[in-house]
């Protein structure tokens, strides 16, 4: 009798056949057997030559352990509720034995209530729903698949495809022949879809490369400790599975998460590391973690691959070759050459799909950043990194790919992943059927380096992409969390500072030891909480004090640390046996001649003030004090305002604190236009769609309220001289409150603001505004070892899009020949529309963390007025400047020679890095990068013992033909725009 015609009671003549919720008394879904409720196992002789599982299904995520190792992960939203006691039970195996099962008292993402991203709720309480042993039925599951391949062909190939057809009615076919009460009517059913699978597709059918995935977020909804266990339970269900599956291959992330398994689970990594060495378990990404794409300096980022490379390499004897970053929240214009520098010229993610605008329109395409570098970069066009094996998801890769035609691979990465739980057995059996079938795409079990090899060969049609990957969604993490912000700033600074006094302490005393376990130790923590949802901000309030001890332990030992470096640097200047004759001593860790106005503790314990001059990386003792030839004026007028002036700006400020004027003082350039106010605070309600943490929505910007509510007005706290200081006082929104002290040093170039915030707002979203008489429409903001520009119009829907985007040290707005730049100590959130400069200082979200921001901050802005070019002005310099203080030591002679370490013969050229080699003790590296955007040859002056000069790469691996001379200027180094370069030097002893 032919098949039925109606195609729609066909269909769900099959979803019911298969359903677990209707007619599961008489349909194939309800053939699973159960037995009894015990962890004590004892399994019946009956059941020989069967095969035996373990079902436990509970809300928690659960570990199997047996013989006193892990053996299976249990996660119920994971699809991995059994454990395989045996897949045939002989004779001769235990028929009694013990496991242990442990389970956390949270599901796969995280412990809310109602919504995903809510707060952990205190009250959550976990159900153990099942706890059998069961014989699996491997007949009917194998069975089940096939029809569930079956009726997605059937469904999703559409009318006008004569498979979808085919598999429909040999679908409807199998259905009559199977008998569910009779198994010996199985294979025939089986049968029936062979002959459908084993139909093949022609040559120029798309090809997908599956791997098997299992992104873990290093903390998110959970803190770092829980982490560890979920990549146990994730990685020992996968290694299980590979034991059974030779031909599954697992990419996997983070060197961070293997050295937590390698330290807490010892026995499954020894496992791990046997399938990576088989070819199987894949590390990939090269770096410590996933780090968040936007807010690491240059410098943590370079550490990010040089901590993963070397860590992958000293365990798996190879470094990897592509750099894997699925889950971030955007993509600095920088990355291409940092890859390069780190082996790597490939690159995955998927996070653009997430665009709230513009579709991207690239699935395969070469990415350059801001030097030139290309890498080539692979988006699966299936959009997500979490595939199940499923028909619609094979449908979607090819359809959905924005490159046809260019190219005709492509990733799919399956498995369950934020959470982990990784692939399951379905979902390599559902490819299998997959692999050549008629009407799909060729399916097959590949790896990275397959993928980028055939899409390498395949790249000459291939598009060029140039500048940042901007995604236009989760523009709130650049604001969100303002501790986190300032830790990673602070810390980062620490680090710098502790690398470079140890390093010139190393040259200086033969005696001292480079703290080098030390500082990987702290450069780790640093890492870890630069992690894509930690540094970002959108994590619950335990990974934020997590986050937070560790900047605090950064803190303490790199004081030590520093201290230390200084007291070896200058011992000869710090004896304390004339302590009658104390002086000053003031150390400058940044690579140019510094003269500031730096606060030193006088001989009656108060603090007083002097100017000094400070060479580049090295140190002077303060000389007496002295009025420098302009001193700083404070004045306050009739009407309440107040003016202050250096000899190289003059300013004027209301009762308010509003900057109503801001003028160079040698050309008489004002900066604030007529009629307005700069150093405006303005307030913004806050209410994104859903990723409360994550968003700031562009509606925000229609609800802008001035602050305008004045709790102490302006006065004047430091009268003139090296300083002159204001302060005053506002009401921010219905609870919070904020005090400024507004503070012009002598000979400074800029106005910083030091600001006092107490936070206890909800939903709301705080901005400082410097409106200025500039006109452009580009502006400029410093990313990793460089800059770039953004436009300042919203033309289009690309531009609009960037309504809150981010910087690092500063942003700047010119025309030619004059331009305003803002600086900060901790900020990252910024925009400039039209002629408006913009600095985002503090959200106040409620999920995940419903105490996110509430309480005290304390941060500094500033702004520069400029004549010329933001390049020409020093604002690079002066940014680095506000971020790294001057340090200053009591000191006991009287007078002693200033003395440099290092120093450039060019302003284009930034010496961001003096540190020690990473495998050559007696050998420094520094890194140097082009500033400006110009093509440029500077001098490298160094009064370091330095008998050989070497090229090297990010990983410090020697150029080949990379030896400098070493001349009577230096060390001769060319650069083009924005190129990072670094120097292995070797010091005699």
């Amino acid at each position: 009798m032919a098949a039925i015609k109606h195609r729609r009671t066909a269909l769900e003549r099959v979803e019911k056949f298969l359903s677990d919720t209707y007619f599961t008394d008489c349909n194939l879904r309800g053939r699973w057997a159960t037995c009894w409720f015990k962890v004590e196992l004892s399994i019946p002789l009956a059941w020989a030559g069967r095969e035996v599982h373990f079902v436990w299904e509970s809300d928690g995520e659960g570990m199997v352990w047996r013989d006193a190792q892990p053996v299976q992960g249990l996660t119920k939203e994971g699809e991995k509720t059994s454990y395989i006691l045996t897949r045939s039970l002989k004779e001769s195996e235990p028929h009694s034995l013990t496991l242990y099962v442990e389970l956390a008292c949270n599901g796969l993402f995280g412990a809310g209530k109602g919504s995903m991203i809510a707060p952990p709720d205190p009250d959550r309480r976990v159900t153990l729903s099942k706890a059998e042993l069961v014989v699996f039925n491997r007949d009917v599951y194998e069975l089940l698949v096939d029809l569930e391949i079956l009726l997605d062909m059937a469904q999703l190939l559409g009318e006008e495809n004569q498979r979808s057809f085919q598999a429909l009615y040999t679908a409807n076919q199998m259905v009559n022949v199977c008998d569910v009460m009779d198994p010996s009517t199985f294979p025939a059913a089986r049968d029936l879809a062979a002959a459908i699978f084993s139909q093949r597709n022609g040559e120029s059918q798309h090809t997908i490369h599956a791997m098997g995935h299992c992104h873990i977020d290093s903390a998110w909804l959970w803190p770092y400790e829980e982490t560890i266990r979920k990549c146990a339970r994730s990685w020992v269900t996968v290694v299980h599975l590979m034991e059974h599956n030779p031909e599954l291959t697992f990419a996997c992330s983070q060197a961070q998460q293997f050295e937590w398994v390698r330290s807490w689970y010892p026995g499954l990594y020894a496992r791990i590391q046997d399938f990576v060495a088989k070819g199987q378990f894949i590390p990939v990404g090269g770096t410590w973690v996933e780090m968040d794409g936007n807010l690491p300096s240059g410098e943590s980022m370079v550490r990010q691959f040089l901590q993963g490379q070397r860590f992958f390499q000293e365990q798996f004897g190879r470094i990897c070759s592509e750099f894997w970053l699925p889950d971030t929240f955007g993509y600095s214009a920088q990355l291409p050459q940092l890859m390069h520098g780190c082996g790597i010229q490939r690159f995955l993610t998927q996070k653009l799909s997430w665009n709230l605008v513009n579709s991207f329109p690239h699935h395969t395409f070469f990415w350059e950043g801001i030097d030139g570098s290309q890498v080539l970069t692979h988006f699966p066009p299936g959009d997500s990194y979490g595939m199940h094996g499923r028909v619609e998801e094979m449908l979607k890769t090819v359809k959905n790919n924005k490159d046809k035609g260019r190219v005709n691979h492509s990733a799919f990465l399956f498995g369950f992943g934020d959470g982990g739980g990784g692939p399951t057995q379905k979902m390599l059996d559902r490819m299998k059927r997959m692999s050549n079938t008629d009407g799909l795409p060729r399916v097959q079990m590949s790896t990275p380096d397959q993928l980028f090899s055939v899409l390498e060969k395949e790249s000459s049609q291939l598009c060029t992409w140039v500048g940042e990957l901007f995604l236009e969604l989760h523009n709130g993490t650049y604001t969100t969390q303002a501790q986190i912000k300032k830790g990673n700033r602070e810390c980062e600074r620490i680090l710098h500072d502790v690398e470079v006094l140890s390093t010139l302490a190393v040259a200086q005393d033969s005696v001292f030891q480079y703290p080098a376990s030390q500082l990987q130790r702290l450069w780790r923590l640093l890492l870890l909480n630069q992690f894509h949802d930690v540094l970002p901000g959108s994590c619950i309030q335990l990974v934020v004090e997590d986050a937070l001890q560790y900047y605090t332990e950064i803190r303490r030992a790199g004081a030590q640390l520093q201290e230390e470096a200084v007291q070896s640097l200058c011992r000869d200047l710090l004896q304390p046996k004339a302590r009658s004759t104390q002086s000053t001593l003031v150390l400058n860790t940044l690579p140019w001649e510094r003269t500031e106005v730096i606060s030193r503790p006088g001989p009656d314990g108060t603090e007083t003030l002097a100017l000094v001059t400070v060479p580049s990386m090295g140190y002077a003792l303060v000389q007496e004090p002295f009025v420098p030839p302009q001193p700083v004026a404070v004045r306050k007028q009739e009407d309440g305002s107040i003016t202050m002036e250096n000899g190289v700006i003059a300013v004027c400020l209301d009762t308010m604190g509003h900057l109503t004027s801001l003028r160079l003082l040698d050309s008489g350039r004002e900066s604030v236009p007529d009629g307005c106010y700069a150093n405006q605070f303005a307030l913004f309600d806050d209410v994104p769609l859903y990723w409360d943490a994550w968003d700031v929505m562009d509606y925000h910007l229609e609800t802008r309220k001035p602050v305008t509510t004045l709790l102490k007005p302006l006065e004047i706290t430091l009268a003139g001289g090296l300083r002159g200081s204001v302060r005053f006082s506002l009401q921010v929104g219905k609870s919070s409150t904020l005090t400024q002290e507004i503070i012009l040093d002598a000979r400074c170039p800029y106005l910083r603001f030091l600001t006092q915030v107490e936070w206890k707002e909800a939903h709301k979203f705080l901005k400082v505004e410097f409106p200025v008489q500039v006109r452009s429409t580009n502006a400029t903001y410093e990313i990793q070892f460089g800059h770039l520009q953004r436009p300042t119009h919203w033309n289009t829907s690309w531009d609009w899009a960037r309504f809150e985007v981010w910087a690092h040290k500063w942003l700047d707005l010119s025309e030619h020949g004059f331009g305003v730049a803002l600086l900060n100590d901790c900020k990252y959130g910024a925009s400039a529309h039209r002629n408006i400069l913009s600095l985002s200082l503090l959200r106040a979200p409620k999920s995940p963390d419903s105490t996110a921001d509430i309480g005290h901050h304390q941060f500094t802005y500033a702004v520069m007025p400029h004549r010329g070019s933001f390049q020409e002005a020093g604002v690079i310099q002066q940014a680095y400047n506000l971020n790294f203080p001057l340090h200053a030591v009591p000191a006991s002679c009287a007078q002693c020679p200033a003395w440099s370490a290092f120093s450039v013969s060019s302003p284009a050229i930034v010496l961001e890095t003096v540190k020690q080699a990473e495998d050559r003790p007696e050998a420094v590296v520094v890194r140097l990068y082009e500033a400006h955007g110009s093509t440029v040859t500077a001098w490298l002056q160094t009064s370091l013992p330095v008998k050989e000069a070497i090229l090297c790469d990010l990983l410090e691996r020697p150029a080949v033909q990379g030896r400098l001379p070493l001349e009577q200027q230096g060390l001769r180094l060319s650069f083009t725009p924005f190129h990072v370069l670094s120097v292995l030097l070797v010091l005699s002893r």
